[in-house]
This record gives C-alpha cells, structure tokens and sequence, in this order.
C-alpha cells in the first residue's frame, strides 16, 4: 500500500501538459505532490509502480499520450531555501532557479547569478548540469542529496556525479531533494548590476514572453564538430540557421524567429508538433552536416498512437 500524509496530494488524470510552459501534451495517469521530504522518502519506499519524476515543466514535452504509472511533482512544499554563511547555501529540489539566485542576491553570495538565466527548478538543474551565461551548476555544486528509490538518502559530491556538460550521472532511479551550492562574499550592488544585465540579456535575445522551453538542443562538443568538419565553438542555434531551421514551421510548433535554438508553441500546438520539429532538425543536421544535434528539452510520457 502507497504510504503518504494527509498533507499531500494524489490526483487521478492530471491535464498535466497544459500546466507545462509550452502549455500543451497528454494526462498524468496520477500525480503525487509531496508534503515534505519525509513523505517523498516513505512514498517511494512503498511505491511499486513506475515513478517519473518532474519539477516546474520548463524545459520539458510531455507527450500527448500521456505518462502511465506515477508521476510525483517536487515543487511548492519542497522549494526552501537556507542562507548557510557569507557563502554557501542549501537549496531544496522545488526551488526555481530564479529565486535561488535572488536568495543569494540578498545574502551578498555572488557567484550564483547565473541561475538566474534558466528555467525551471534547482532538481531538474542539478540533474541535468544546467547552465548560462558562462557557468554551469558543476562549478558551485558543494554536494547533493539524492533519495534512492528504496527511500535511503545518499549524499553525492559532484566529482561522484561525474558531471559533465549538460549531463549529471544519477545513481539509478535517484532524485535530488537538496544540495548545497557555494559562491563567495560579495557586494549586493555588483551582484545585482549582474542579476541586470542577465535579465536584459534574455529579454533581447530569447522568446520569453511565448509558450516556450529552455534551449532545444545542446551544444555540440569539440570532437562532434571536428568530425563534422564544423568550426570549433560552433553553437547548436547555428546548427539550426546552417539548416534553415530559423522560423520553421511544423503544425503549431515552431522554431522562434529571435533566438532559433528555443521552440514555441504558436497557439495551436500538439506535443507530437513540437517532438517533430526538433526531430526534423536533427534529421536536417544529419543529413546536410554530418552531425548529431541532441535533444536539451526533456520528453516524457507515451507518443500519441
């Protein structure tokens, strides 16, 4: 029997897809919200059936024939954050990103402003080396907690996660529930002047205002593009515009005319639009240049029959 507080929430059939950012995709046959850490570690101990886990959907399709067994959400009651010094500071797996550096902001912890620049949640980034702007969470990642699936706890030093870019070797079937990360003591008008320029950054350069995720596809390595025959610190956008993929149309998906390695929903949007579009670039990229871009964006769930 499924063990979990009256605190939490279990709900049957969850739209879950219109709660995603691209605002589009398939049903969660069940969805759990957890109370606390407590509660997540007792579910997972007596959970048999198949788990997937998500944050705050941001970089995520949830495709259109939805997710089977259990789907559990770390967000709200899980998102705490605690100032530890003048630099380190403990975040819990339901924290946004942007909230964690605002945290730090406050604290005069510099360090940690490029948080600021992603999507989503501080589970989904440590499990998938998130990073912008010149950094990425490796670099301030002080140690993990990682909830086994059998509920112990295991804490995990970043050199254990062999974390690379944008990938983070999880012990299996693991979820981080926290981690501590470490900037370093600075002054709040220079971290702020940076939290700025940040966001005015993104506001020029990216479609933040549209039904959109984080980056599509991740950038391809050295040894990929000198297989390719591609200059070195060849970007995955430019992939994507050496391919005519600037502005392309598939269904109600697109590839955004202003930064064209982020994919957004139009309005009318299936998952299955949005999975075909980028397939479709990848298709283009392996064709033409003799690369493999691979997919940044998160799918789960089953493809609609």
């Amino acid at each position: 029997m499924l063990s979990y507080t009256p605190d939490s929430r279990m709900r049957e059939d969850v739209k879950l897809g219109a709660e995603s950012w691209f605002g589009c995709g398939g049903r969660a046959d069940r969805l759990f919200e957890p109370s606390d850490m407590e509660d997540l570690r007792n579910f997972m101990a007596s959970c048999t059936d198949p788990v997937t886990i998500i944050g705050g959907l941001a970089n995520t399709i949830v495709r259109d024939g939805g997710i089977r067994g259990i789907t559990i959400r770390l967000g709200k009651k899980m998102s705490g954050i605690d100032v530890l010094d003048d630099a380190n500071i403990r975040v819990y797996c339901g924290a946004l990103n942007g909230s964690v550096a605002g945290a730090a902001m406050k604290a005069g912890i510099g360090g940690l402003e490029f948080l600021s620049g992603i999507p989503g949640s501080m589970g989904g980034a440590i499990a998938m080396n998130a990073g912008a702007y010149g950094a990425e969470v490796k670099d301030v990642l002080v140690s993990a907690v990682v909830l086994l699936p059998d509920g112990t706890l295991k804490i995990c030093k970043p050199e254990g996660l062999k974390m690379s870019y944008r990938h983070t070797e999880m012990p299996e079937g693991g979820i981080v529930v926290s981690a501590i990360l470490k900037g370093s003591s600075q002054d709040y008008d220079t971290i702020k002047a940076r939290m700025t320029e940040i966001k005015e950054k993104r506001n020029e350069t990216q479609p933040i205002r549209e039904k959109t995720g984080g980056s599509t596809f991740a950038n391809p390595s050295a040894e990929e593009l000198k297989k390719a025959g591609l200059p070195e610190g060849t970007k995955a956008w430019q992939v994507v515009e050496m391919v005519e993929g600037r502005g392309l149309v598939i269904g109600g998906a697109q590839m955004s005319e202003q930064h064209c390695n982020f994919m957004i929903n139009t309005g009318s949007a299936s998952a299955e639009d949005l999975e075909n579009l980028g397939d479709e670039l990848i298709a283009r990229a392996r064709k033409k240049l003799k690369l493999d871009l691979r997919w940044e964006i998160k799918r789960i769930g089953e493809r609609a029959l």
